[in-house]
């Protein structure tokens, strides 16, 4: 009996991936490989009704290759990036050139298959090309314990009823990673950990820190590898247990662990990559830099990284956005130290202080520039006067364009851009072109990518939205930011009991995060059940969140003086800085004119809880209104 599959095995499954835009071409193809004797699995099978992503992730895990047709357009879209990236990591992967494109980078080190040429013939050289290759996959994958073959007919793949697809359905990505569906780690999958301030002086803990972070990001730039994010790295760390454990914990196959001693200007920076499974090194190096080439060094780590996991770089270009003036790299790494403590308002103020001495020191320092922006719009989104709102965002705005211009490249400052556009100008289409810019430039920081994620929801792109986060979880799965933002994803799409795993999850994660109790609530009111939706506002620690539901469910219950006093505190504590929020209330208890008049009021000041007037559950009582229409259109909403 074969260990594996063959291409004359008729049994055989492909999945095909394709842009939407190719969809004719993928149906020539899918016609002729079917009359070669394979079954084929595409998303053309999938009827109306069936939940998509569920039935995607399932083939996808199942199907014996996974043919992927590269265009002009399927290499711009993340869709077909992402099914790639599961075929390369399944070591199933045979790429198709449909136009005499090259892959993308990150998928170039395989031998594509060229059927630019290809007419529809099912006898053509091109089916017979694409039958050795799928037959090379099949008796030549580099796993030494390869998955056993799980045959899926078309009805099952249609229907998506097997165990992992009910596992997908049920709780999201966090639920799939809990009971192990991602299929342990991933061949081509990092964490970094906190690198080790060895010289001695707990004041320079934030230059170690700061160092692994750029690290982080350096290898995030290459395609090929999944990073995990920082938050879920330090944590697996700060639990202890030798490297196997903590590798298995994050499910990836490597870790990278470093140190750090600083004398003067000059840094000795030691590296040491690890093989998950083994717990053995496979390369350590330690070097003594200037601080002047720090943006070099981070970037021949990766690069070195790379090599040793047998994955082809992209460039060996240092990140875009650096600097080379030490004192300048000094204050932003004190900035951003502070700035992601995200601990009070002085704490932050402190931290837009050091970038501001950055790009004194250094007025071309794009990366400081992009923090900048983030730094205002971060002041004027939770401590500003309503007076103050709009000229800190219109800095915000002008702060993340210089970025931009200083480094066309830099995703955080296309990140700022969008956020500033978003949350500060009120403009949700507007603010796409940066989203999406951020986006693909990080597609492999799981900030930037739940930030994207919380975008699309918002701006009425549930599939995207969906997508992003997923990928959020898969990067960062021990952050209840990303589980807390799945779960308003699925809120704001009204899949609300969807959403209720995720937020448990977050709240595990952190019993003290701010908002998850409120949307926990949220979904419970969706879901008609009213008391246990009291109980979920009364834990809320955010005092406008809190109060919000409170008015809102203790007048469904009847408590009408209980309500009344939620919204007057809610007005008297919080005032204009939760003027939405007084404008959901009313909507809720069916004052639509006084709503509307506080949503007026919320724009004339600049209220960023606008940014979820597109699809907040809480306004739907308005949605047939003619004003709230124009409202909309005038917020630029697509």
């Amino acid at each position: 009996m074969q260990d594996q599959p063959s291409a004359s095995d008729k049994s055989v499954t492909l999945f095909l991936s394709y842009a939407r835009t190719d969809a004719a071409f993928a149906h020539r193809l899918a016609t002729a490989l079917e009359q070669a004797g394979f079954t084929i699995w595409w998303d053309a099978l999938i009827e109306g009704g069936e939940a998509y992503s569920r039935s995607i992730a399932e083939a996808l895990e199942t199907a014996d290759v996974v043919i992927v047709l590269w265009s002009a357009n399927s290499v711009e879209s993340d869709w077909v990036r992402d099914e790639a990236a599961q075929g390369r990591e399944r070591h199933r992967l045979v790429p198709l050139s449909i136009d005499g494109t090259r892959p993308p980078l990150g998928f170039r080190q395989y031998q594509v298959v060229d059927i630019s040429r290809w007419h529809g013939r099912k006898g053509a050289p091109e089916i017979a090309a694409i039958e050795r290759a799928i037959d090379s996959v099949l008796h030549h994958r580099h796993s030494p314990h390869p998955p056993t073959p799980v045959r899926m007919s078309r009805r099952t793949a249609v229907i998506g009823g097997s165990a992992a697809g009910v596992a997908l359905a049920a709780g999201g990505a966090w639920f799939a990673w809990e009971r192990g569906f991602m299929h342990g780690a991933a061949p081509l999958s990092i964490a970094v950990l906190p690198f080790r301030n060895l010289s001695g002086d707990k004041a320079q803990d934030y230059f170690a820190d700061g160092l692994t972070e750029e690290v982080r990001n350096a290898l995030t730039r290459i395609q090929a590898l999944r990073v995990l994010a920082g938050t879920s790295s330090e944590k697996a760390n700060e639990k202890g247990g030798d490297v196997k454990a903590i590798a298995a914990d994050l499910g990836v196959s490597y870790l990278l662990s470093g140190s750090v001693q600083r004398s003067g200007e000059v840094a000795r920076i030691s590296t040491d990559l690890v093989d998950g499974r083994t717990g053995f090194s496979r390369w350590s190096e330690s070097i003594d830099r200037q601080l002047t080439d720090i943006f070099a060094v981070q970037s021949d780590i990766a690069r070195t990284v790379a090599q040793a996991m047998s994955v082809q770089v992209a460039t060996a270009a240092p990140a875009p956005g650096g600097t080379t003036n030490v004192q300048a790299y000094e204050h932003y790494l004190q900035g951003r130290a502070l700035f992601n403590l995200a601990k009070d308002e002085p704490t932050d103020r402190a931290a837009l202080t050091h970038f501001e001495m950055a790009i004194a020191q250094d007025p071309k320092f794009a990366l400081a520039h992009a923090a900048r922006s983030r730094s205002l719009a971060v002041i004027a989104g939770e401590y500003a006067k309503a007076d103050q709102l709009k000229p800190l965002y219109s800095e915000s705005v002008a702060e993340a364009q210089r970025a931009i211009d200083l480094a066309p490249d830099l995703a955080e400052g296309h990140l700022a851009l969008a956020y500033a556009t978003f949350a500060g100008k009120l403009d949700i289409r507007g603010a796409w072109p940066s989203y999406q810019r951020a986006y693909r430039l990080g597609y492999g920081n799981a900030d930037i990518v739940l930030l994207y994620a919380l975008y699309c929801s918002r701006a009425g792109r549930p599939g995207e939205a969906k997508s992003a986060v997923e990928r959020a979880v898969l990067l960062d799965p021990l952050n209840a930011r990303a589980f807390r933002a799945q779960g308003s994803v699925a809120y704001a799409a009204r899949r609300y009991a969807d959403a209720l795993p995720p937020l448990k999850h977050a709240l595990q994660l952190n019993p003290k995060i701010g908002f998850a109790h409120a949307l926990t609530g949220n979904c419970l009111l969706g879901l008609g059940r009213t008391a246990d939706a009291l109980k979920e506002f009364e834990a809320e620690p955010e005092d406008q969140f809190r109060l919000t539901g409170l008015a809102i469910t203790q007048n469904r219950l009847g408590n009408r003086a209980a309500a009344e006093k939620a919204y007057a505190d809610l007005q008297a504590g919080v005032g204009d800085a939760a003027v939405y929020q007084q404008a959901e209330v009313l909507a809720q208890w069916g004052r639509g004119d006084e709503s509307l008049q506080k949503l007026a009021r919320a724009r004339e000041v600049g209220d960023s809880g606008l940014t979820y007037a597109a699809t907040d559950v809480m306004l739907d009582p308005l949605r047939r209104d003619p004003r709230f229409i124009q409202f909309l259109k005038a917020l630029n909403v697509s």
